[in-house]
């Protein structure tokens, strides 16, 4: 049977201050949908300036912007880390969390596999191959000057793991780091694969290495925590993935255990894809959600989405990035709608009665958006889509979505790689994102007020 649960929360303490940029952030959605202001895609409203005007081709040809926009470059591939190492290639997801003293942590992710080089000694991981040498996935953490952006320091804080794809920041001022990789011991490796992991912020070198087991072994794609509740909202990286939900036995402190749920939509719309000519949801249509338990976490059989179905949970297309806002978040997957190009859908929890969902989104041409992936909402409540295209030769963007569903182009990528791991400062004036391989992590500044 489906299962709603409501779990209370407790003060999260630090870190707890960038609730109030996640309420500002979601509210401007939240006003516009009770309005009933929600037209999407080709058909949507014109009742929004949008965009920020043409994009402007840069000198140096590395990242095009709009007029008023400018961008530093903070960290890349091969810059010497204050831990002896240098930063690694592969920079995928990222958070920004607020630090004391006025300083600002980014930790970013390495989507690294086994065999990629480690970028140095690695003395403490998850995970090692035979000969003793740690497995090179993980996170690094930037330290920053929350006002002039300089760099303080940079070191691994995360290794041993295996393509740390995306995450998500807590309210409690940490990141979860998410493997998008499923293997088991002798593969290479000597452990079990496809967990999260847990990076305070204000660690000062590495962590020690928990899997956070009961949050699920599966091709983990994304998180974002409900700061209400204390709940985990998960993604998977599947073309026929689930989302899936965490109730931690304790608020705050995931390494306590928990249950993990699948999201059901009910009889008939257990296909959210809208693929192979079948709409299954109409965009801006909202839909009572329940919750199916999954018996068996930690299975070795990557069954996760096996167990979820057969209990009744709906199927997505690819989930990838997700973020939380003020009682309401969003998440991307990849490959979904009719033309295959991608979807966002909006979850609402809620303190009683049933969740809700809605189809937000989907792009109906390439220049809306293409393959969406990693996102985030700006400061002026519009979300910010990282795109990945699966293509020869690809041409990505940021993407701009507003509160009506209207797409625009953000930002323009000049190389042949993917952005990724876009969020916003605390106090909302700078977007940082990472062009994927070779690693660099950019600092965009300009009137995200506007």
């Amino acid at each position: 049977m489906a299962t709603h649960s409501k779990t209370t929360v407790k003060s999260f303490g630090p870190g707890a201050d960038r609730r109030g940029f996640l309420r500002a952030t979601g509210s401007a959605f939240a006003a516009l949908a009770a309005s009933g202001g929600m037209a999407r895609g080709a058909q949507a409203a014109q009742a929004f300036s949008v965009g920020y005007g043409p994009l402007k081709p840069d000198p140096i040809g590395l990242l095009d912007l709009p007029e008023g926009f400018t961008y530093r470059i903070i960290s890349k591939m091969g810059d010497a880390m204050d831990d002896g190492g240098s930063v690694p290639d592969k920079g995928d997801g990222m958070g920004c969390i607020p630090l004391p003293d006025g300083k600002i942590a980014l930790v970013r992710n390495h989507e690294l596999k086994p065999k990629d080089p480690p970028s140095g000694p690695i003395p403490l991981g998850y995970d090692h191959f035979e000969d003793g040498e740690c497995l090179p996935g993980g996170t690094t953490t930037i330290v920053l000057d929350a006002e002039t952006l300089s760099v303080e320091k940079q070191f691994r804080s995360l290794a041993g793991t295996i393509r740390n794809c995306a995450g998500g920041v807590t309210p409690w001022g940490s990141w979860i780091s998410c493997e998008e990789d499923v293997s088991l011991p002798g593969e290479g490796q000597s452990k079990k694969h496809g967990y999260c992991f847990e990076v305070p912020a204000n660690a000062t070198g590495l962590v020690d290495p928990v899997p956070l087991k009961d949050m699920g072994r599966f091709n983990h794609e994304a998180a974002a925590v409900d700061p209400a509740t204390g709940i985990v909202y998960l993604t998977e990286d599947r073309g026929d993935s689930l989302l899936y939900r965490f109730l931690p036995n304790v608020p705050g402190e995931l390494a306590k255990g928990g249950k993990l749920q699948a999201l059901a939509l009910g009889e008939g719309l257990s296909d959210t894809r809208n693929g192979g000519g079948k709409i299954t949801l109409n965009v801006g249509d909202w839909h009572a959600v329940s919750w199916v338990d999954i018996p068996n976490p930690d299975s070795d059989k990557d069954d996760l989405r096996a167990q979820g179905q057969a209990r009744g949970a709906s199927v997505f297309a690819r989930g990838e990035g997700i973020h939380m806002g003020d009682g309401e978040l969003y998440f991307c997957c990849t490959s979904g709608g009719a033309a295959g190009l991608g979807q966002v859908f909006c979850l609402r929890p809620q303190a009683s009665g049933p969740d809700r969902l809605q189809l937000f989104f989907e792009s109906q041409s390439k220049d809306q958006f293409n393959f969406g992936d990693n996102l985030t909402v700006g400061p002026n409540g519009h979300l910010v889509v990282c795109e990945d295209q699966y293509t020869e030769v690809v041409d990505n963007h940021l993407r701009g979505i507003t509160p009506a569903g209207e797409a625009y182009p953000l930002a323009r990528l000049d190389r042949q790689t993917e952005f990724a791991g876009a969020c916003f400062s605390p106090d909302g004036k700078t977007l940082f994102v990472n062009a994927y391989s070779p690693t660099i992590t950019l600092a965009i500044t300009g009137p995200w007020l506007a």
